[in-house]
């Protein structure tokens, strides 16, 4: 492409693909696409994208085609990859200026660059960094701003490379860089510190961003830049000069705005400063032992004494009690149970530790958290008033505040509102974290905290309520660390149970901080007995004026079901009301949220009490569909709407055909998958087909028709196959005939294609279907599998080396031989033609490797099957068989050792096996009553020759139908190829025959 007589069209093209007009927009995305892989196109850019008298979106989408190139062909190995000439032209000119004027251009541009030097510096690109370095030194201030800019985006992506190779390179790079780095940083630290006195805001603002932008290149280096970073002066000097710094800008946020962007750039680089420490301390924490002190008393002054007061903002605040939190859990400071095999370095950071963290100081953070971090704030308690919803889902779930922590760390570039909730959960971790960590010191401290607050509180009193709420929080959260000193049972009877009953308007934070505080104890300490009385209280709080205090006891419900020491029988009395009341608080919030957190609850209660929701459900079962059509928009919703239909078909079992209106079509939705909703829905769309199938008393059209979208699911090959094959087990159990006659022909199509690039288990899974439609209809099954039993046959002749797979082989074929011997004789035909080989030579071949691999089988049913199997072949005058018949009678005599038993009182022998009438299994209360499929299960057995035919009978019938056709003479001489002992143990067995 030439570069002057292809720039014009470029440009042009570029302009039409800004626009909005897709008339115009699609022809020009597709003349770019084809000019991808052009020689030449990505010049034509560069010189695009840096001719500033252009119009922007046409640089800007310049800049965006030149990026993606990088990441499609500037790789050498990669197709139409660019030449090394053009490259080499490329990287020169992408450096020649840093002075593009626009914000956006400029930092994709960095970003590009660095791209390239991920490619390319140092090996192909020396002179990058040099050039930088020079760049950033002139006194140009959007040259010197650009330039390090693309030095930060440099810097980052080269520390972001894994491979030992390119380590070393970067460390090398530190180790070169770090000197004139502190220096860069120090000089515009030092710049921004003079002007903020100046009341140049501009000027202000200006050195404070390339502070900001040094001192992440500082933060890159610092980080990742040293195996051994503590034997660096330079950086340990860097890294104790960072709380005098700290220091320093805390005192400048006095004379700075607190709604302007010079604040915000300043509270970004505090923040920045605090995330040097904590990353430094992650990947570094024995270089950190230096700093652990210093850190400390910093943290927790700034954040437990009044220095802090005045110039400690929210996210400041979060970062050093992360910090404080990362030094008291760190693994790398705790010493083994036995000293002496603790490293130095381990028993110098725990001696700081310990000598740090006295009684006095520990005392003091516990009642700081507690008394000031853990009220309620004005903000908060309107936001309970306005918008309660928001408020429990918000603010307070502890499962949810430790996600906040994470995303805490992670997010950088955020403005304040994303920051407005996070000091709670963070404050809640800490405190646990040094409770667990000191609990002997701290938990005397706690529970003469409680001692100060027995007894009820004034309800004219906030701040009473609200210091009471906060220890009670403390106390909830400490709770496994209190299992030893903390009455509960005897405080829940005499304190919280009477708090619970104060239905004053002013009280509603202590009655939902009990109930929360309730279940936070429930399966750490709570006497069985006590729960009726939680019941009763509960049963009051679902009808509590207040929705924030009705959606907590919610909660605790859940927590209460879900506990392993949950009774039924104590739980049934208040059954109705419950559900009736969880149900009215579903109807009445309105945020997704809430709602899934409601039916979650329902979800749990249907599960626990199982069939014994059933006269209670009719309201619920009516309002899912009105809540399924408006929850379009918001598949979480639909998800806990899925998990609640699951719960509700197992709870009422067949009954649950009534709920095919609605079901079926959710069924349909959730698993089809050229729906956009299914990448939410599937799994439990899946979940409930199965549990639809296993409690459906029989088959209806509509159930079979949405079989139709299991091909496609078989074709993702997903970890949602398991869940699939079930379901087609489902459907054979169910209604096998028309099941197998409207579908076989695609499944078994499926099933062949996935044998081809399936899993051993995978291939399991396939034949185990096959070997349930054998068994479920022999003749059928055979018919519409036929395509797969081949393989099977094959499989066994040639001695399939997985034994799972093998073992399954056998029992498909061994229900073929058993049940449907006319197709077997086929099949052995058509077989002996593919291998070239006389049918009874096959025979031959097949029960020889039968018997050779019969240990392969472990399940009693499919070892008994095959002494079955082997034995319809007898009685013969086949000389084949009589040779193999040695080996029949080894697994038959194997086959009795497995299934007979032995009747101590008349020592005669029964097979365990045998079922001659159906019995109703007797359910406890931990068990779940049989399903629909259960009992077809168990009906199916009665009619399967495994549990109908004595295996001891069919082989003294055989044997004595072998002994007619052969004669005394010939019968004896066929026995006497048998092992003697296999046949003293065989006439044991037969004993009375």
């Amino acid at each position: 492409m030439d570069l002057n007589s292809a720039s014009t069209v470029v440009l042009q093209v570029l302009t039409q693909a800004t626009s909005q007009d897709t008339a115009v927009l699609k022809p020009a995305e597709e003349q770019l696409k084809q000019w991808e892989t052009q020689p030449g196109f990505y010049s034509v850019l560069l010189n695009i994208f840096t001719n500033h008298t252009l119009d922007i979106n046409v640089r800007w989408l310049a800049v965006l085609y030149f990026k993606n190139g990088i990441d499609r062909y500037w790789r050498r190995v990669a197709p139409h990859a660019l030449s090394e000439e053009e490259k080499t032209t490329l990287r020169a000119g992408l450096i020649t200026n840093f002075n593009e004027p626009i914000n956006q251009i400029a930092t994709q541009i960095a970003v590009l660059i660095a791209k390239v030097a991920r490619l390319d510096c140092p090996r192909q690109w020396p002179e990058l960094i040099p050039t930088l370095i020079e760049s950033v030194k002139v006194q140009d201030d959007l040259r010197q701003h650009r330039a390090l800019l693309t030095f930060y985006h440099v810097t980052k992506t080269l520390a972001s490379k894994r491979l030992a190779a390119d380590r070393k390179l970067f460390y090398d790079l530190a180790s070169g860089i770090y000197n004139f780095a502190c220096s860069l940083w120090n000089h515009h630290t030092d710049t921004f510190l003079q002007q903020v006195s100046s009341g140049n805001e501009a000027a202000v603002l200006s050195s404070l961003e390339r502070t900001l932008l040094s001192l992440k290149v500082l933060r890159k280096l610092t980080v990742n830049g040293f195996v051994e970073p503590h034997k660096n002066m330079e950086v340990m000097g860097f890294l104790h000069g960072i709380f005098d710094r700290l220091k320093q800008f805390l005192e400048c946020s006095r004379s700075i705005g607190t709604d302007n962007v010079c604040r915000d750039r300043l509270e970004k680089t505090i923040i920045l400063f605090t995330k040097v420490l904590l990353d430094f301390l992650d990947q570094h924490p024995f270089s950190f032992t230096p700093l652990i002190q210093r850190s400390l008393e910093f943290s927790v002054s700034y954040v437990f004494t009044e220095v802090g007061e005045g110039v400690t903002f929210e996210r400041f605040i979060v970062q050093c009690m992360n910090l404080i939190k990362m030094i008291v859990k760190n693994y790398a400071y705790k010493p083994s149970k036995n000293f002496e095999d603790s490293s130095p370095e381990t028993l110098e950071a725990h001696k700081i530790k310990m000598a740090f963290f006295t009684y006095p100081t520990l005392t003091e953070i516990c009642r700081r958290l507690v008394s000031h971090y853990f009220l309620l704030t004005e903000e908060e308690l309107t936001m309970w008033e306005e918008d309660p919803e928001g408020f429990n889902f918000g603010n307070y779930y502890f499962w949810r505040a430790l996600f906040v922590i994470f995303l805490i760390v992670a997010v950088e570039e955020t403005g304040g509102d994303s920051w407005k909730y996070s000091l709670r959960p963070c404050t809640e971790v800490l405190f646990i974290d040094i409770f667990h960590e000191y609990n002997q010191t701290l938990t005397p401290v706690l529970l003469e905290m409680m001692q100060t607050l027995q007894g009820p509180t004034n309800v004219e009193d906030m701040n009473a309520l609200l210091i009471k709420d906060a220890v009670y929080n403390a106390v909830g959260l400490a709770a496994y660390e209190l299992f030893d000193s903390v009455d509960f049972d005897q405080w829940f009877k005499n304190q919280l149970l009477p708090e619970l009953q104060v239905i004053h308007n002013r009280y509603k934070p202590l009655r939902r901080r009990v109930i929360w505080l309730v279940g936070q104890w429930i399966s750490v300490k709570f006497k069985s007995d006590l729960r009726p009385m939680l019941y009763e209280a509960i049963c009051n709080l679902l009808q509590d004026q207040d929705l924030v205090v009705r959606i907590e006891t919610a909660t605790t419900l859940k927590l209460t079901v879900d506990d392993f020491e949950f009774r039924t029988d104590q739980f049934l009395p208040y059954l109705e009301t419950m559900f009736t009341l969880l149900f009215q608080l579903l109807q009445q919030v309105t945020e997704c949220d809430t709602k899934m957190h409601v039916l979650h609850v329902l979800s749990c209660v249907i599960e626990r009490v199982n069939m014994q929701i059933r006269p209670y459900v009719g309201c619920l079962v009516q309002y899912l569909p009105l809540l399924w059509k408006q929850s379009e928009e918001h598949n979480m919703l639909r998800c806990a709407i899925l998990t609640t239909l699951i719960h509700l078909v197992q709870g009422l079992g067949a009954d649950s055909k009534n709920l095919y209106p609605f079901l079926l079509p959710v069924i349909q939705l959730s698993t089809d998958v050229s729906q956009p909703p299914h990448v939410y829905l599937l799994e439990d769309g899946l979940e409930l087909w199965l549990v639809t199938l296993e409690n459906s008393p029989c088959v209806t059209p509509e159930l079979l028709r949405i079989f139709q979208n299991m091909s496609p699911l078989l074709e993702l090959s997903s970890e949602n196959l398991r869940t699939c094959f079930k379901i087609i087990n489902g459907y054979i159990f169910l209604s096998s005939t028309e099941f197998l006659q409207t579908y076989a022909v695609g499944l078994c199509q499926s099933f062949c294609d996935l044998l081809k690039e399936i899993t051993t288990e995978g291939q399991v899974q396939v034949l185990k279907v096959v070997e349930n439609a054998l068994k479920v209809n022999p003749v059928l099954g055979a018919q519409m599998f036929q395509p797969i039993l081949p393989c099977v046959f094959r499989g066994i002749i040639e001695g399939e080396r997985y034994p799972v797979v093998m073992s399954t082989y056998l029992g498909v074929m061994g229900r073929v031989l058993l049940q449907n011997t006319s197709f077997f004789s086929s099949l052995l035909t058509e077989m002996a033609h593919k291998f070239n080989q006389e049918m009874d030579q096959l025979l031959g071949n097949m029960i020889e490797m039968w018997v050779d691999r019969m240990d392969n089988i472990t399940q009693p049913e499919r070892r008994k099957l095959s002494a079955l199997a082997l034995l319809s072949l007898l009685p013969s005058d086949n000389s084949v068989i009589q040779d193999k018949f040695c080996g029949i009678i080894n697994i038959s005599v194997e086959g009795l050792h497995d299934v007979m038993t032995e009747d101590p009182e008349t020592g005669t022998y029964k097979d365990c096996m045998l079922m001659s009438h159906l019995e109703e299994p007797k359910v406890t209360e931990d068990e779940e009553p049989p399903t629909e499929q259960d009992k077809r299960k168990k009906m199916l057995a009665l009619k399967d020759p495994v549990h109908t035919v004595s295996l001891q009978q069919f082989i003294y019938e055989k044997l004595k139908a072998q002994q007619e056709l052969l004669g005394e003479q010939g019968f004896q001489s066929l026995m006497e190829t048998v092992d003697t002992e296999i046949v003293t143990q065989l006439q044991e067995f037969l004993h009375g025959f």
